[in-house]
């Protein structure tokens, strides 16, 4: 039988089930997540008037017009890729020439802006050429008696203001509305069986924006497993809250076209970060920061609580918690000078970099690393099903909601106890209410936070033995909530106040 998978064909010799695809494609899957599965296309799949009109200043989304047009334009579209900006001016710009069969006049006719005409340049059909509207105006394009008005522009609109003389149309694209599929489902059942002429999608390829390297960097953080976690859907697009109420600034505004992933910066829903699936005007509150350039038949199928595998260019460049070994070698690979600060023995391991952002990194190509002893790298274990609130806290004001190691300023020592005091304040605005509190002896090298109960909230404690009548952070046990587990209790062994430790979650 004859199937795709991620728009590539081949053959699997029946009966065969969905895991056998993947095996042929060589398919690597991030853990958890779905796949999507075509069965069927309707009629109106194959016939669209909606494109996408690919220009080396960006993308025109176009919907032609039900007028005698259509036929030329479907005859001559393989013609136009390609062609060239002839003149661009404050009223329209053009692109051709191309031969067409177009029944020319002389009159003049008035235009609206986002128009798109068929017109003949010196009245001569095999001079064709398709323009675009900038602004009203009324002007002879050789064009037929009613105008030869062909379509209007409806996305991408910016674009057609930067289009210069000597721009090109480098492809067009017809537009599938996804309603008139039929026969499509999300699943990650691998016993399901196949049948001919199915179309199987596995993942996302999405491609980061240079303007926006801070948001660049925050949406790796967001799929640093190799996955997007869907937690809600519109009829427009999908979002996650995974790094929800996390502060992220403003950088780069453009239109919310399908495929493109934004971040809202400010006001309620900070932190979440949008896929579109349908256009949408650009807000001041969303910067943009990422375009899916393939797969976003998964965007469409995706449902609340879906993991979608991610594929995001360039890598990230997180060298956090890795061997200094390692990290040099992996930035002599990549072309990038390093610098290092600290520790630089056979033991040393990356606590920072400087510049953070990953396309920071690459525009700079250096960057400058901090190493400390692996003996003061401490690694910990954290109770997501049983204090997820105070979770939030700890790995905001740690920083492990985007990075694998984060600081833990020595505040206090006594009697076997070690209190931290985050470097970030942020009991004002995160929740510590009383969460997984203990209920007997508190095992030795348990991490806690004082909760909304405690004179002193926020405070990160970890206790070195066991203690049956105060928590890790030195309050009683109504006013502790318990976090996680120290791993590595004896690398904690003579820590000084004043110091920092840095700490790595062992992710699950």
């Amino acid at each position: 039988m004859r199937i795709s998978v991620d728009g590539k064909e081949m053959d699997l010799a029946a009966p065969a089930v969905l895991s056998d695809a993947l095996t042929k494609a060589g398919t690597i899957l991030a853990r958890g997540t779905i796949l999507g599965v075509i069965m069927g296309r309707g009629e109106k799949a194959r016939q669209t008037n909606s494109y996408w009109i690919n220009t080396t200043k960006g993308k025109l989304r176009i919907e032609i017009a039900e007028t005698d047009l259509q036929r030329i334009w479907h005859d001559s579209v393989e013609k136009i890729e390609g062609a060239e900006a002839r003149w661009a001016t404050a009223d329209g710009v053009a692109f051709g020439p191309f031969e067409s069969a177009l029944a020319f006049g002389r009159e003049a006719h008035e235009y609206n802006r986002w128009e798109v005409v068929l017109g003949a340049a010196g009245f001569e059909a095999e001079k064709t050429h398709l323009i675009f509207m900038r602004r009203r105006h009324t002007a002879a394009y050789g064009t037929p008696a009613n105008g030869g008005v062909l379509a209007r522009v409806v996305g991408g609109k910016n674009t057609l203001d930067r289009l210069e003389k000597g721009d090109r149309i480098e492809s067009i694209e017809p537009i599938v509305e996804w309603e008139d599929l039929t026969e499509k489902l999300a699943t990650d059942d691998l016993n399901l069986p196949l049948s001919e002429g199915m179309e199987i999608y596995t993942h996302l390829d999405v491609e980061l924006i240079e303007d926006a390297p801070n948001g660049a960097e925050f949406f790796l953080a967001l799929t640093r497993d190799g996955a997007f976690k869907v937690d809600s859907v519109s009829s427009s697009y999908i979002s996650s809250d995974q790094l929800l109420t996390e502060p992220i600034a403003f950088e780069h505004r453009e239109p919310r076209l399908e495929g493109v992933a934004t971040i809202r910066t400010i006001g309620r829903g900070r932190g979440r970060v949008f896929i579109y699936k349908a256009d949408r005007t650009s807000n001041p509150g969303h910067s943009v920061v990422a375009r899916v350039t393939a797969g976003m038949e998964m965007v469409k199928l995706a449902r609340p609580g879906d993991l979608l595998t991610v594929y995001v260019r360039p890598e990230r460049i997180m060298l956090l918690g890795l061997s200094l070994d390692k990290a040099l070698r992996t930035m002599s690979e990549r072309g990038i000078e390093t610098e290092v600060e600290g520790h630089k023995g056979e033991d040393a391991v990356v606590v920072k970099q400087e510049p953070r952002p990953t396309m920071a990194i690459l525009k700079e190509k250096r960057v400058k690393l901090t190493a400390i002893p692996s003996s003061h790298l401490v690694k910990i274990d954290l109770y997501d099903d049983k204090a997820p609130k105070s979770l939030d806290y700890f790995r905001h004001v740690t920083g492990l909601k985007e990075r694998p190691v984060g600081p833990m300023p020595v505040y206090f020592v006594y009697e076997n106890t070690l209190l931290f005091k985050p470097e970030i304040e942020a009991t004002s605005y995160k929740e510590l209410l009383p969460e997984n509190k203990p209920t007997g002896p508190v095992p030795a090298g348990s991490i806690g936070v004082s909760n909304q109960v405690a004179k002193r909230i926020g405070l990160v404690g970890v206790r070195l033995v066991e203690d049956k009548r105060y928590g890790p952070s030195g309050e009683k046990f109504e006013a502790t909530n318990i976090i996680g587990r120290v791993l590595e209790p004896e690398k904690l062994a003579g820590v000084k106040e004043g110091e920092t430790i840095y700490v790595q979650e062992v992710r699950k």
